[in-house]
């Protein structure tokens, strides 16, 4: 199993940048089989929607609604993935989640963080 732990949400003027952290934890071969980790957000009354991805290998995915101003860094020896978000708008207020997917196809995901655009 892997545990995975959002943070870094809050309140942010629009224009403004925060950066999301998404920490795994588990043991050494579920953290090995992690294939994809992604950053998901939902607003209440729709659907979860993909925000950004990466795979093990290093390949990212953006929505066309974030490319240029969102980024997916990680940090493979602390086993963190993080989610740059610049240039934000009211639109982009969500509660963010983390969702790694195992090479099982088992996915886990995190608890979510609230994300807050407003001036």
């Amino acid at each position: 199993q892997v545990q995975l732990v959002e943070s870094g949400g809050g309140l942010v003027q629009p224009g403004g940048s925060l950066r999301l952290s998404c920490a795994a934890s588990g043991t050494s071969g579920s953290i090995a089989s992690i294939y994809t980790t992604a950053w998901h957000r939902q607003t209440p009354g729709k659907q979860r929607e993909l925000v950004a991805a990466i795979t093990s290998g290093g390949s990212t995915n953006y929505a066309d609604s974030v490319k240029g101003r969102f980024t997916i860094p990680r940090d493979n020896a602390n086993n963190t993935v993080y989610l740059q978000m610049n240039s934000l708008k009211p639109d982009d207020s969500a509660v963010y989640y983390c969702k790694a997917q195992l090479r099982s196809f088992d996915d886990y995901w995190g608890q979510g963080t609230q994300v807050t655009v407003s001036s």
